[in-house]
């Protein structure tokens, strides 16, 4: 089979290197990609987004299937653009229609799916210019910390924490006023979740889903989950806690009655479903939901899993998922980002990355990376992500740290202690 992966980042290098490990590949294409994935197959200069160029590409080249990384291009419908086009229809997206991906581009929209359905999460409470005065008096009853959330697309950083009241108020005044663009013209204010977050995913054809191996990332960029949110700064999979009494409670009262719950709404769903959740006190909330595959998840969640990944997704597009057997590995996986220095605020690009060929036992995902003549070079925020595998945690966590100090880039950063608190 000829496969288009689009997107630039950890996710789709992670991906395309499962994506190389099936005897059913015959070429593989990246759009944009980077110079990870320029290392398993040819990077294209399309933006994800370039619904007309992709399809002009897919249709020119014998493209026998189309996997979406991102959010972005869900959100905006290529699924739908596909499916709409004859000369295209026979080729599958993996990813979900514009109206299902609603379920992570607008939290409003899931949070209301999300009370239709029964499905525990926060209580909450939408928020536009038109009710202001309402935001400011859900705010004044709630307790802190203030959770306040842009409804639309905000590149991972449309989520605010915050613990003071007044800071609250004027968050929400700045969000309405455009703080993340047309993304927080509406804003969710959500009571607060104490416990432990994690992730989990399903791969699902609509009728039927098979759940894939959970993780927990780490957020934000400072050590003991201090300072600002960022894309993601490391994750361990398996968790401790996710164990089969907590699944069980997971299966039955959120994925189910997700599934049950598009499929009443005529919601055709067909890709990955992330379930962002909170572990109170062994029981689980959903805090989001995403129409894709996380990341920096992704770099450990798809090394544990060890079926072809082809087949799954041949099973989505022709509805055979129930046929299919999960298989995942029992090793533990850790990952740790390598980021810009400055980043999740202002950083440089194009800083030359030294020792990439001095890694043993690790894998490396490129995220935000270009080539410039024979050199890799820094092309982003989160740079790479240095996976391993381990019998446990500390020893996965022990060979990505080795490794992370190996690679060397200047003002490089990594956050000293993924897997803290497990």
């Amino acid at each position: 089979m000829n496969i288009l992966v689009l997107g630039s980042g950890g996710r789709e290098h992670t991906l395309a290197w499962k994506i190389c490990q099936s005897k059913k590949l015959s070429r593989l294409f990246i759009a944009p990609g980077n110079a990870g994935t320029a290392l398993l197959g040819t990077n294209l200069d399309l933006a994800v987004n370039d619904f007309a160029g992709i399809a002009e590409f897919a249709g020119n080249n014998d493209i026998d299937m189309v996997v979406v990384g991102p959010e972005d291009p869900l959100v905006n419908g290529i699924a739908d653009y596909f499916a709409q086009q004859h000369s295209l229809a026979n080729i599958p997206v993996i990813g979900p229609s514009k109206n299902a991906a609603m379920l992570e581009g607008s939290k409003e929209f899931a949070k209301a799916f999300m009370m239709r359905h029964n499905i525990p999460t926060a209580g909450y409470k939408t928020v536009t210019g038109q009710n202001m005065e309402e935001g400011l008096d859900f705010l004044s009853a709630m307790k802190p910390p203030y959770v306040l959330k842009a409804d639309g697309l905000a590149a991972g950083k449309g989520v605010l924490i915050i613990n003071r009241i007044e800071d609250a108020r004027n968050e929400l005044n700045q969000m309405l006023s455009g703080k993340f663009g047309n993304a927080s013209k509406t804003v969710v204010i959500e009571e607060h979740l104490s416990g432990t977050e994690l992730s989990v995913f399903i791969i699902t054809d609509g009728k039927s889903y098979k759940i894939l191996p959970e993780a927990k990332d780490y957020k934000r960029i400072g050590k003991g989950d201090t300072g600002p949110n960022t894309g993601g700064m490391g994750a361990v999979s398996p968790v401790p806690f996710a164990n089969s009494v907590f699944m069980k409670k997971v299966e039955e009262q959120i994925i189910v009655p997700t599934i049950t719950g598009l499929q009443k709404e005529n919601i055709e769903y067909k890709g990955f479903i992330f379930f962002g959740l909170m572990n109170c006190g062994g029981n689980p909330y959903v805090i989001e939901y995403n129409a894709r595959l996380g990341d920096p998840e992704s770099e450990v969640t798809l090394p544990r899993l060890e079926n072809d990944i082809i087949d799954l997704f041949d099973a989505v597009a022709t509805q055979t998922l129930a046929e299919q057997n999960i298989s995942i590995s029992e090793r533990t996986v850790a990952t740790v980002m390598l980021v810009s220095g400055g980043y999740p605020g202002a950083y440089e690009k194009g800083k030359m990355i030294r020792n990439l060929d001095k890694v043993r036992e690790s894998l490396i995902f490129h995220a935000g990376t270009r080539t410039d003549g024979n050199a890799v070079v820094t092309n982003g925020g989160r740079v790479l992500a240095v996976s391993s595998f381990g019998s446990d945690i500390r020893e996965a966590l022990s060979k990505s740290y080795r490794n992370a100090e190996i690679i060397d880039f200047e003002k490089k950063y990594f956050r000293p202690d993924i897997g803290f608190d497990l």
